[in-house]
Formats: structure tokens, C-alpha cells, sequence
């Protein structure tokens, strides 16, 4: 038996490792990578590595054992069919007839498009008739922390999100998550809705720039078109930027507020505060 961890040189999946190292021994982890180069840190801790590639389900055949915990966390290749490519490690956990089933969603509330995929990969999750462990994570910090560059450019956090809210939390908050979800009890056939313990509005945002910078950040809020103008212009792909602008818009109606508090009961701790996940970008 192991706990197998797909994408687990991604920056979730990192998390997840070294958390579970603090857990379990290196031996009973399966870190499954497309490049076996970017795992050495893993194998070096005495962690297992699996080579294999969503894109390629004959990498999958006999990887997962009878009894395995496994980790599916959702492919960043939106261009590829995600739904497919998920498919591809549920088939091959059914066919091993694997314990434990989790997988990294986005929360029940949220309509934008970037949810598509997560709903089909539930679907079929649950047709695999497979013990199944829905994470229904929230938005991350860093998606906003991680790359403070244009905002300190221009002193200006700019969103179509208008006074809406966002119960984000760090990476590291919703890997101790999945580990505790894989080496803790009584979690089949679960579905959480996990979100930061405290929602936060972009006024908020750029105040708390504001102060740890000690310059006048705003947040300029913008119709839609405008932000999709803007990302475009940036480089980003029409069809990022229109999902980006989605969820922007489903932050406006509420939908990334997760109330409950079941990240925080997960982790037996209270999430990270958005002031550290900020103090930490602006030293990266």
C-alpha cells in the first residue's frame, strides 16, 4: 500500500510531499512526475517515484496498487481536455481498486467556467463507483501574491470582481488538507468545501499593499471587457483571459466565499492570513 500523489512536482503537489514526509515514511509515498529530473529532491527523502503523463494513459497501466491512497490533482493544462486526462488516472485506479480516491475540485458555489471541468471530473469520480474524496479547494493566496509585479508597476490591484469577496487560503493550507485526508481516517466518500477562515474584499487587498509597501496601491475596478482588454494586452491567450474575467465575475456574485470552516477543521489549525501570503510575495 502506498499514498500516491499525481502532479506532485506542481506547486501544490510540492506541498503535499514535504507534509506527508512529516507524517509517513518516504517509502510509503508514490510521487508521480512527468519528469523524474524535478523529483530527485523526493527520491533523495526515500519517496517513490512513478514517471507517467496524463497525456499518455499507457503510463498509468499497473502503476496504482489494490489498497493505494491516491491524490489526483487536476491537470493545469487547460488546452488538453482536463476531463480526459483525469480520466485517464480514474480508469486506472479502478482498474487497481485503489482505497481512497481524492481529488483536488473547486468549490460547489462557483458557475464560471474554470468549475466546468472540475464538475465533469466529479461525475466521474463518482461513476467509478471508487471510495472517493471530494476537496473542493477555494481560491489560492498566491494567485494573487505569487506575482506582485504589475500591481507595484502601476500602485493599482485592478479586478472586474467589484466589492466582492474571497475566502482564499495558502497552498499550504489546502495540501495539509489532502494530507490529512490521506493518512487520517473515515474520509471515503466525503465532499469539503474548504476556504481560508476569513473572506476578504480587493479594497482590503490593496490597503494591506498599501501598508506593507508604504505606497498609495488602489484597486480600480473595471467592467469586464475593460479587464479582458487589459490581460489580453498583458499576453495572455483570449481563452485564459475570458476564464480569468469569469471568475472575476463570479467573485462580484459571491461565489468564492466558502463559509462552514472546514479547511481550518481539516488542518486542526486556523488557515494562513492573506498578510503573510502577502509579506511573503512582496519578498519574492
Amino acid at each position: 500500500m502506498s499514498i500516491v500523489v499525481t502532479g506532485a512536482t506542481g506547486h501544490l503537489g510540492r506541498h503535499v510531499i514535504a507534509q506527508l514526509l512529516e507524517r509517513v515514511p518516504g517509502e510509503e509515498i508514490t510521487a508521480v512526475v512527468r519528469d523524474e529530473a524535478k523529483g530527485a529532491g523526493f527520491a533523495e527523502r526515500g519517496v517513490r517515484l512513478a514517471v507517467a503523463d496524463y497525456n499518455a494513459p499507457e503510463t498509468f497501466d499497473g502503476l496504482f496498487s489494490a489498497g493505494d491512497k491516491v491524490l489526483l490533482i487536476s491537470g493545469n493544462e487547460f488546452d488538453k481536455g482536463r476531463v480526459a486526462q483525469h480520466q485517464v488516472v480514474i480508469d486506472a485506479a479502478k482498474a487497481a481498486g485503489v482505497a481512497l480516491l481524492a481529488y483536488t475540485s473547486a468549490p460547489g458555489t462557483l458557475t464560471a467556467t474554470l468549475a466546468d471541468d472540475h464538475r465533469a471530473t466529479e461525475e466521474a469520480v463518482l461513476a467509478s463507483g471508487l471510495p472517493y474524496s471530494l476537496l473542493r479547494n477555494g481560491w489560492y493566496h498566491e494567485n494573487y501574491t505569487e506575482n506582485l509585479a504589475p500591481v507595484l508597476a502601476h500602485d493599482a490591484v485592478v479586478t472586474a470582481a467589484g466589492e466582492g469577496r474571497v475566502s482564499s487560503a495558502a497552498r499550504a493550507d489546502y495540501a495539509a488538507a489532502a494530507v490529512a485526508v490521506l493518512t487520517g481516517e473515515g474520509h471515503e466518500n466525503t465532499t469539503y468545501e474548504l476556504g481560508g477562515d476569513v473572506a476578504w474584499g480587493f479594497d482590503e487587498y490593496a490597503a494591506e499593499l498599501s501598508a506593507r509597501t508604504g505606497r498609495t496601491i488602489s484597486h480600480q475596478s473595471v467592467s469586464g471587457e475593460t479587464l479582458k482588454g487589459i490581460l489580453a494586452g498583458a499576453g495572455l491567450p483570449d481563452a485564459l483571459a475570458e476564464m480569468l474575467v469569469g471568475v472575476d465575475a463570479s467573485i462580484a456574485r459571491g461565489e468564492l466565499v466558502v463559509p462552514g470552516g472546514e479547511l481550518s477543521k481539516l488542518i486542526g489549525r486556523p488557515t494562513t492570513p492573506l498578510a503573510v501570503a502577502v509579506e511573503e510575495g512582496l519578498k519574492g
